[in-house]
């Protein structure tokens, strides 16, 4: 490993500590919730969910509980309480369900992230990465990536690591 990339390390540990600088645009979950798989999207139009609370309501505990797991990256107002919603069972089940991450799978997301001297826009597809910067362009992989990796550890699947021999 060379000095460049030894200093991407420490700065991607740096960089997970500080989710703030991160912009969610669009993201695509798969959640496992109590009782089935749910697909829930974040666009610019807002949160889907394919569960029927979401259907009834606009709002479920599942979009509830990734308000709060990606909160400091998502700069947007919490969803309001849907009319007849059960709040008392769906906030509690979201609270579980925040501190059991297992239960997403994050598939896709578009995001800005602020970097010490820039902006850069960052794209994750199911396990391929892409980044605006220089570094990125040069070695696919870069800080900025790396700090995301940190931040949804078991949440995307582990980066593969090439083994020489």
């Amino acid at each position: 490993m060379d000095y460049g990339m030894i200093g991407k390390i420490e700065k991607a540990r740096r960089y997970a500590e500080e989710p703030q600088r991160i912009t969610l645009h669009t993201l695509e979950v798969e959640f496992r919730g109590d009782n089935d798989t749910y697909i829930i999207n974040l666009t610019d139009a807002g949160w889907h969910c394919s569960c029927a609370g979401f259907a009834a309501h606009g709002l479920c505990p599942h979009v509830m509980t990734l308000e709060k797991v990606f909160k400091p990256m998502l700069k947007r107002p919490a969803m309001p309480y849907g009319h007849g919603q059960n709040v008392v069972s769906d906030v509690e089940k979201s609270t579980r369900y925040s501190h059991e991450k297992d239960r997403i799978l994050v598939r896709a997301f578009t995001a800005s992230f602020e970097g010490s001297n820039d902006s850069h826009e960052l794209t994750y597809n199911q396990g391929a990465w892409t980044c605006g910067c220089d570094f990125f362009h040069s070695r696919h992989v870069c800080c900025h990536t790396m700090a995301l990796e940190r931040i949804l550890v078991g949440m995307i699947p582990a980066p593969v690591t090439a083994v020489t021999t």
